[in-house]
């Protein structure tokens, strides 16, 4: 019987496998060359002055690089697990210093060009012309796209210290989606909306980026960056300035690709939930007391009673400090005098 069943079960799988992993087959074809399809239609569309630019060529160039990013998150910890790790102090000074240097370069050149070129902060359409002033806005956030590259460095160096902590899903998300996605947006709009975003975020990586700089100096100057916490609501705000802008945009019906509208309000919407999550568990929540062990607070509770009852016998005073009993000793008013009467009746 038990024959028959597992040769039974054998042939339905074979008839299955006969009917429908051709057409599962041919319907994974017909996926894969639409979207080669699209991504060539596309290719139609893009923006031809950026496209013999360093890594605008193609994708791979930047999926690999994002991939090697990974890659090095999975390989880093168990490469540093028996070792010590790097301080990298004078490191750390010079790269977040001379990243405050990149991204004020960047909205430096943003705003010269989109003032230049009579940009339109409300709603501005993308002009793929060779106009000097559009090059310009083009090249500068194709440096604020390479920037995104550059700040896999912050990964690599917490790994390397063994700063575990800090490379946290928000940490990961931030980093590999914004040098990916920027990928897409340097590809097809180079310029009107686009500047916006890029603006706003250079300028708030030049705070945050001096802050990291004056921190890599050590405690002494730690003590003074009472500023941190504004960092993250700074963020947020930006965030949510980002979405009302482009809700706007929206409202407005403003010559820009829709799509993109609305996947950057999506987007953003992922990093206000993830940035108030790691304000509230950094800033707002307060720790939990560790609870005192049962044997221990029975024992803590027994030495207290003891010690009063020493001291009741003994003149001595007991003082609980931090848990611990301590004795101290004291004499009262009525022994002292009791030891003056006792010494004047041996002198009498």
């Amino acid at each position: 019987m038990e024959v028959y069943l597992f040769t039974s079960h054998q042939n339905v799988r074979k008839d299955w496998e006969l009917r429908y992993w051709p057409a599962k087959m041919e319907l994974t074809t017909h996926l894969i060359n639409d979207t080669i399809n699209l991504y060539k239609w596309a290719l139609t569309i893009a923006d031809k002055r950026v496209e013999k630019w360093p890594l605008m060529d193609n994708p791979l160039p930047t999926l690999a690089i994002s991939s090697s990013y990974l890659l090095f998150l999975w390989l880093g910890p168990k490469y540093m697990e028996n070792r010590e790790p790097f301080q990298l102090k004078k490191t750390l000074i010079f790269y977040n210093f001379s990243m405050v240097i990149f991204n004020f370069f960047i909205c430096k050149e943003l705003f010269l060009a989109a003032r230049a070129a009579g940009y339109s902060y409300i709603c501005q359409s993308v002009d793929y012309s060779d106009d000097p002033n559009e090059v310009r806005i083009a090249a500068a956030l194709w440096w604020y796209f390479v920037s995104k590259g550059v700040e896999y460095l912050d990964t690599v160096f917490f790994i390397l210290r063994k700063k575990f902590n800090q490379v946290s899903f928000l940490h990961v998300y931030h980093h590999c989606s914004m040098f990916t996605l920027w990928w897409i947006g340097i590809k097809w709009v180079a310029g009107g909306q686009s500047f916006f975003g890029a603006h706003m975020n250079a300028a708030i990586h030049v705070l945050m980026y001096l802050y990291y700089g004056l921190a890599s100096f050590g405690p002494k100057i730690q003590k003074y960056l009472w500023w941190k916490k504004y960092l993250t609501v700074i963020q947020m705000v930006q965030f949510h300035v980002t979405i009302g802008h482009t809700a706007l945009s929206l409202y407005m019906d403003c010559e820009f690709p829709h799509w993109m509208h609305y996947a950057l309000i999506c987007y953003a919407l992922t990093f206000i939930a993830l940035f108030a999550n790691f304000y509230y568990q950094t800033y707002r929540r307060t720790p939990r007391q560790p609870r005192e062990p049962k044997a221990a607070k029975a024992l803590s509770n027994n030495g207290v009673s003891n010690g009063l009852s020493k001291g009741l016998g003994n003149g001595a005073g007991v003082v609980v400090v931090g848990g611990k009993v301590e004795a101290k000793e004291r004499s009262s008013g009525v022994d002292n005098g009791r030891r003056k009467r006792k010494g004047r009746a041996k002198r009498d």
